[in-house]
């Protein structure tokens, strides 16, 4: 009883620190729709540069940082960079724009909410508009829908809208930036899945920082265009040709109201990072991670996730002729919105459980369950 009560009492020590929280903050901040990451590229490698071997980018704009590239075993630790956003599709006359998705963007969040509008000519503010609610007194309420949000940003005509630089095809990101809540969540937009990129990133700073070395190449890897359908990884599988992928993105807290935990599981943000089962997660592999978060008393949760993960972890395991994959998931609450919400523990459990898997996999590992 004396055990349990003093694990229960363990307090937490932080990995984040203050100088790499103020790297996550800017790099939330900076905007990185799909097809557009590359901005948050170049912070991302730049804060990587000082704890890696060899760095590469390919031509979609998916980021690599390599220790040991000499090495004929490659190991990909990975997450995505891009950011759902919108594309300007249609300016009325009177200078009122419509969009469509880039990614998953929620219809349903999108009235009144800021924008910019990024053009070649520089940033635009602009809003999205709805109608007041005075003026729907009495009527059928119509709901937010692709066919009636539109963003106003203050012109009069198309000519005056195009004048500012703004034309179909525009990328449009929210404005919504980081915050701490109540000193236990991290707060902001493309959460999902820059908090993965900053977890990778202060793996490598931990395997600097403790001089460890290790017996394999890591491939510490940032793919873009996973929000509409991991197609940076698709590519940069096929650079690496990896031995060994350990994916990481984030899943959905259960815990608020409107969501069903019969078909979306019980996860909660500040139990740990989540531990996935599903065909493209490699059964050996997952067992070592598990095997790794119990030895080093790391919080985690389990989760199926049926056919496919739908994230990149698909991607590399049906690549390359069948490449050992995993996924450790981070909860978060509030997914593609502004105010994606996600735990702090459980992002420094994250980074714990992926720097200490990596000491614990050998060079050349064979995860097959039995050989012929």
């Amino acid at each position: 009883m004396a055990n349990k009560k003093e694990k229960e009492k363990k307090k937490h020590v932080s990995v984040v620190t203050d100088k790499s929280l103020k790297f996550f903050e800017k790099y939330i901040n900076n905007p990185s729709p799909t097809g557009f990451e590359w901005e948050g590229q170049r912070l991302w490698l730049d804060y990587l540069k000082p704890y890696v071997d060899k760095t590469y980018i390919d031509n979609y704009g998916t980021a690599v940082g390599i220790i040991n590239p000499e090495a004929a075993y490659k190991v990909v630790i990975e997450a995505h960079a891009d950011e759902i956003s919108w594309f300007v599709n249609y300016i009325t006359k009177d200078g009122l724009i419509y969009v469509i998705r880039n990614g998953g963007s929620d219809h349903q969040i999108a009235p009144s909410k800021r924008v910019h509008i990024h053009t070649d000519k520089g940033t635009v503010k602009a809003v999205f508009g709805w109608p007041a609610i005075h003026t729907r007194s009495g009527e059928k309420e119509d709901a937010p829908s692709l066919k009636n949000i539109f963003l106003d940003c203050g012109a009069t005509s198309k000519e005056e809208v195009e004048e500012m630089g703004i034309h179909v095809g525009c990328v449009v990101t929210y404005e919504d930036e980081f915050m701490v809540l109540n000193d236990r969540y991290y707060v902001g937009r493309a959460l999902d899945n820059r908090a993965g990129g900053f977890m990778v990133a202060e793996v490598a700073r931990l395997l600097k920082q403790h001089k460890k070395k290790l017996p394999f190449g890591l491939y510490i890897v940032n793919a873009v265009q996973e929000e509409i359908g991991l197609r940076g990884a698709e590519m940069i599988t096929h650079y690496i040709k990896p031995n060994l992928a350990i994916v990481t993105d984030v899943t959905h807290d259960t815990q608020t109201p409107m969501i069903n935990k019969i078909t979306q599981g019980d996860l909660a943000c500040g139990q740990g990072p989540v531990l996935s089962y599903a065909p493209a997660v490699q059964i050996n592999l997952n067992r070592l991670l598990i095997d790794v978060a119990k030895e080093n008393d790391i919080p985690f949760q389990r989760q199926a996730s049926s056919r496919f993960t739908g994230t990149d972890t698909d991607a590399f395991a049906y690549s390359n002729g069948g490449v050992p994959s995993a996924l450790i998931s981070l909860p978060l609450r509030y997914m593609h919105t502004t105010v994606e919400m996600v735990h702090k523990e459980d992002l420094d459990n994250v980074i714990r459980l992926i720097y200490a898997a990596l000491l614990k996999i050998e060079d050349g590992q064979d995860f097959r369950s039995f050989t012929v």
